[in-house]
């Protein structure tokens, strides 16, 4: 990053949090002219931070122009960092590493694109397959934020370039300055509302995405539930564009029998998407097709794309198929929103749940419990799971850990003719250190069966 060169000389900046954000921040801001001192409450943080060089002390506000805060810690609710904190009340920016980035290109300026991709579900997806989309159609992009690699730790592009950025509830309450020429919000179900207080403050900072756009922006809104729909008559500004991953009438782009299309015929074969099945697919691929509209790449660069994307790991990804038992790797899928997505994809399943519950449980997942044959229930919060399973007599049993509900399920599947899906509907933090650990986890267990079974 200090290809932009030393664009933030004689400014301080505090860095809190040195995990896979704050730790290259502080090494970019660093390289960019910046006067840096980091902090980790962790012993071995701060010793790899110092370690690569990086200037560590204790924080206070006192001087600086800005904290950089990493996106896990939070400044207000349920609880303020005591440094995040001190600098709230002593009036300095608490900002995030993509505002830095910007303020790098534009300091350095450069005119390369910004887009902002954000919803509750189908973001990391969405941004993947448009960061696709522009790469095919030979445009200089870069894909980061709340999905790869962190803001700061993305390569300098050209004027021409456009940095594709999936963009957390974390991130966008802690930007000031940018401004994104094209921002996409997909979906909203509750999520996050101890971070948030509660779904108004959640929409709020999602809403973030739009602000100071302009009439020379767009704003891609998914209209497929009520939050999103009412927060679209609410936008005024950029070029809006509505998109759906249904025949919603009033979407501009919307599936229809398979097929995306817009108001000049199709856009894409989603028939031929063979990562991207079910309506929520639809929906991401609606967005990312109107923003590469918006930043005009080709309707045939659409297609190919859309037709040729490979998918993400861990987002309702088809790792085997043992002795006629399809596996179905959904880790990503930690809250019941995201799970509908997955089971509403297979008529038969053996359905692997449970971990740390979101507001609300498996509560609004009735609707699908008729495709699951069986329900394995893991980590804590399965009690809370079987007791709903139990009135909606759902067959399920408490296997406690994944290495006991895998081989469970493929022989549960095996006798009824269903798939096996991971789709926990759960956070993973009682057993595992983040979702995509669970879900290699699960990818070993299932080829450790695949080894004792034969394909």
């Amino acid at each position: 990053m200090s290809a932009f060169g030393k664009i933030f000389v004689g400014q301080r900046i505090a860095v809190l949090g040195l995990g896979r954000n704050g730790l290259p921040a502080s090494r970019a801001l660093a390289a960019m002219g910046a006067e840096v001192l980091a902090w980790d409450d962790r012993d071995a943080a701060r010793a790899e931070a110092a370690a690569a060089g990086v200037a560590v002390a204790p924080l206070a506000p006192r001087g600086m122009d800005a904290l950089l805060l990493s996106p896990g810690i939070p400044h207000r609710l349920p609880a303020p960092h005591p440094v995040a904190a001190a600098f709230l009340a002593a009036g300095v920016p608490i900002l995030s590493d993509v505002e830095f980035l910007y303020r790098a290109a534009r300091a350095a300026g450069s005119s390369v694109k910004f887009v902002g991709i954000t919803g509750t579900n189908g973001k990391s997806t969405t941004t993947a397959l448009l960061a696709h989309i522009l790469a095919g159609a030979g445009i200089p992009v870069a894909a980061g934020g709340n999905l790869g690699p962190a803001a700061l730790a993305l390569p300098r592009l050209p004027d021409h370039g456009v940095y594709v950025l999936e963009m957390s509830s974390y991130l966008l309450e802690r930007l000031a300055r940018l401004r994104f020429d094209a921002a996409a919000m997909l979906n909203l179900s509750p999520d996050h509302l101890d971070r948030h207080g509660d779904m108004a403050g959640y929409i709020a900072a999602k809403r973030a995405i739009f602000a100071r756009q302009t009439a020379a922006d767009c704003a891609v809104i998914g209209i497929d539930d009520e939050d999103s729909r009412a927060l679209a008559a609410q936008i005024s500004g950029p070029r809006l564009v509505l998109i759906s991953g249904a025949d919603q009438s009033d979407a501009e782009i919307r599936a229809v029998g398979g097929l995306l299309r817009d108001g000049n015929g199709v856009l894409a074969d989603l028939g031929r998407a063979r990562a991207l099945p079910g309506a929520h697919n639809a929906q991401n691929a609606a967005a990312a097709a109107a923003l590469a509209l918006a930043l005009g790449v080709s309707r045939a660069a659409i297609a190919a794309g859309v037709a040729d994307f490979p998918g993400l790991p861990h987002r309702a990804e088809r790792i085997a198929e043992i002795a006629g038992v399809a596996f179905i790797n959904d880790s990503k899928a930690t809250n019941a929103d995201s799970a509908a997505r997955a089971l509403a994809c297979h008529e038969r399943i053996v359905w692997i749940a449970g971990g740390i519950a979101k507001a609300g449980g498996i509560e609004s997942l009735a609707p699908f419990f008729p495709r699951v044959v069986e329900a394995l229930l893991i980590g804590r919060d399965a009690p809370l799971f079987a007791e709903t399973l139990a009135r909606n007599g759902v067959a399920h049993r408490a296997v406690e850990t994944l290495a006991q509900a895998v081989p469970a399920a493929f022989a549960a599947a095996r006798a009824a003719g269903a798939v096996v899906l991971l789709s926990p509907a759960c956070a993973s933090f009682d057993q595992f250190a983040n979702f995509e650990a669970r879900g290699e986890a699960f990818r070993r267990l299932v080829a450790q069966l695949a080894g004792g079974e034969g394909r």
